[in-house]
Parts: structure tokens; C-alpha cells; sequence
């Protein structure tokens, strides 16, 4: 059992590297090489997009065609709402096409939406590569991370409404199918994290919360793994990671009893002097928890994603198909890390809020 399931780790993390090893080369239009920039690479693909670039056909070439998945692009602008596809663009990012919509003069720079000023058609830039002669306007797009974000959550719904169906049909209270594997995921979350950390009285009305988020970030860390959604690297960006953790911060800080708040602003047992001196610094500890939850998730994610694309640009840096011997296996070991940091990764952020659930609920101990 345990082979079997690390070799089909192996060969997700062989698919992973085989898949992604193609991010890495940059061509100009007719075929000839430019010089490679591995950040400009790198820090393409693990930011969010506007579109979901799937595969390039014939890059560089002149029937070189993109297959992608369009998305809608929603702004506030001046001129009212305005609205198009990200395919308008053509997969350009680099400010070269301007899309004219509703009044208004649009151009996509580095995956940042700018509306060009009155009179003006061509993009200016300033000594750090910003537009000096345009304006972002009020961004509602539905952009990769967003449109993944629904995917995992109708992912999920699918699979816990299937598992609860095969509760239903079962007898013997014996789930089968997609029921088989959920029912250990969610026993695991209740009897290793959310009993011990909380305590067998009090779990309960923290489960929903529990399974949620240890579900929601392993589908979509899965998600960011897999080539063909073109790395959509939703736990990597930092505004999903702080909704978590400020979700988190809230019901810790409303589910805190007279105990909690007492060692914090007024700690039992200790002289009156250390009692002041540690106040500030349990206020403090408040927030420094869910931050820390935030970063550890975010950066978690994106260096695992950026070392990989790191080890392909070896390839590209030192032009020499040679160094594909050392830095694909490199990239291969980094996978198969990367396939169990999905998983880790989800179990930590749900255990912390299960601890800071039990520190702000436990009663005081006589």
C-alpha cells in the first residue's frame, strides 16, 4: 500500500515537472531567441492573470496559436462600468495592446489593468517600468484565482453532497464511493485536531469551520499544482491567505470567554509591574497570530512554485540542454515535496485555528 502510494506520488510529481518545464521558454515572434529574464518568467506565473492561458501552439511561429479560457473583465471607470473578455488582450501583457471599450483606452501591463489618459495611445514608462500616463481604474475582474477559487468550491460541494448521499442509500451507516473517502479525512479532522485542540466538549460548533478550511486549502493548493490550470496559485496570493486568517482572527477573538481576556489584559498570578509589562505584548500576540497564519500559508506555497520554475531557468540561463540532468531531477524531488506540502500545509493553518479556538474558550483552572 505504502509503494504504491509513493509511486504515485512519482509519477504526479513526473507529470507536474514534465508539464511545467514548458513555462520556461521565451520566444520572440518569428522564432528567434531573446535574452531570457528567469524573474520576469518566474513572477509571470506565480502571480494571478486575467485569462487561463492553458498551452501555446506553435510559439513563435507565424500560425502560433494560444488555447486559453477567456475571463470577463469588470471595471469602474469614469465613463461608468466597463466591461470585455480578457481575450481582447490577445495574451499581451506588456502594454502593447489597447483595448478601446466604452469610452475609455485599456492596456494590460504586467497583469495590472491601466486606462490611458485623454489623447493618449501609446503606454509611457517611467524608470522602474510603471505606465507615467495612465490610471488604474476600480478592478472587479474575475481573474484566474478568483475563477478557481469557484471551481474548489464547486469541487467541494460535490463532494460532501455525494458523500452525504451515500450515507443516505447506505443501511448500515457504511459510506460508499467519494463517502469512503471523505468519512477518514473527516474523522482525522475530528478526533486529531479539532478534540484535542478544543476540547470534547466545545469541538463541535467549530467542526463546520474546521472541515471547511482544511478542505478548501488542500483542493485548491491541488489545484495549483496542476499544469493544465496554468499554475492557478491561490493559497501563493496573499489576499486569500489574510480572508483566512482574518476569519480566523474573528471567531477567536468573539469566542473568547472571561478567562482569555483576563490573561490577556490583566494576567493571574504575576506581580502587579509584570502584569502591566506583559499586557502589551499579549494585545500584540493577538494579531501577530493570524498574521503569522497568513505568511506561513503564503509563503509556504510560492517558494515551493518559484523554486521549481527557479531549477527549470537553469536550463534557459545557461543554454545547455545539460543542465536539464541536474536541474530536472532537482525540480522532480521539489514535486514530489510540493504534492505533500498541499496537505501539510492545510492540516497546520486548520490545527493553529483549532488551538487558538481552545486558548480563547478554555475555562480557568482551579
Amino acid at each position: 500500500m505504502r509503494i504504491n502510494t509513493f509511486k504515485n506520488i512519482i509519477l504526479s510529481a513526473l507529470f507536474i515537472t514534465t508539464f511545467n518545464i514548458g513555462f520556461a521558454s521565451e520566444t520572440k515572434e518569428g522564432g528567434d531567441e531573446k535574452e531570457f529574464d528567469a524573474n520576469e518568467m518566474i513572477m509571470h506565473h506565480v502571480k494571478d492573470a486575467y485569462g487561463m492561458h492553458i498551452i501555446t501552439l506553435n510559439e513563435g511561429k507565424e500560425d502560433e496559436h494560444h488555447i486559453s479560457i477567456p475571463l470577463p473583465v469588470i471595471l469602474w471607470t469614469d465613463n461608468g462600468l466597463t466591461t470585455f473578455m480578457s481575450s481582447e488582450f490577445h495574451h499581451d501583457y506588456n502594454g502593447k495592446v489597447i483595448v478601446e471599450k466604452n469610452g475609455g483606452r485599456f492596456v494590460n501591463v504586467h497583469e495590472k489593468i491601466y486606462q490611458l489618459n485623454d489623447g493618449e495611445s501609446i503606454v509611457s514608462y517611467d524608470a522602474e517600468h510603471h505606465p507615467t500616463n495612465a490610471k488604474m481604474p476600480l478592478d472587479f475582474s474575475i481573474t484566474r484565482n478568483v475563477f478557481m477559487m469557484w471551481v474548489s468550491v464547486a469541487v467541494l460541494l460535490f463532494i460532501f453532497f455525494s458523500a452525504a448521499r451515500s450515507y443516505r442509500k447506505s443501511e448500515n451507516n457504511v459510506p460508499s464511493g467519494l463517502g469512503s473517502f471523505v468519512e477518514p479525512l473527516v474523522v482525522f479532522v475530528r478526533d486529531e485536531i479539532g478534540k484535542p485542540m478544543i476540547g470534547e466538549h466545545k469541538y463541535k460548533k467549530y467542526m463546520p469551520y474546521l472541515l471547511t478550511v482544511f478542505f478548501f486549502i488542500w483542493i485548491n493548493n491541488i489545484f495549483g499544482l496542476i499544469p493544465i490550470f496554468n499554475g492557478a496559485n491561490l493559497s501563493g496570493n496573499i489576499a486569500f491567505t489574510l480572508t483566512l486568517a482574518f476569519i480566523t482572527f474573528v471567531i477567536t477573538t468573539f469566542s473568547g470567554n472571561k478567562n482569555y481576556w483576563k490573561h490577556i489584559f490583566w494576567m493571574p498570578g504575576v506581580p502587579v509591574p509584570m502584569k502591566i509589562f506583559l499586557m502589551p505584548i499579549e494585545i500584540i500576540g493577538m494579531f501577530t497570530k493570524p498574521i503569522s497564519l497568513m505568511i506561513r500559508l503564503f509563503a509556504n506555497i510560492t517558494a515551493g512554485h518559484i523554486i521549481i520554475l527557479a531549477l527549470y531557468s537553469l536550463i534557459f540561463i545557461f543554454k545547455t540542454e545539460f543542465m536539464g540532468l541536474v536541474s530536472v531531477p532537482f525540480a522532480l524531488f521539489i514535486g514530489i515535496i510540493e504534492i505533500i506540502v498541499t496537505a501539510i500545509q492545510a492540516y497546520i493553518f486548520t490545527v493553529l485555528s483549532a488551538l487558538y479556538f481552545g486558548m480563547a474558550t478554555e475555562e480557568a483552572h482551579h
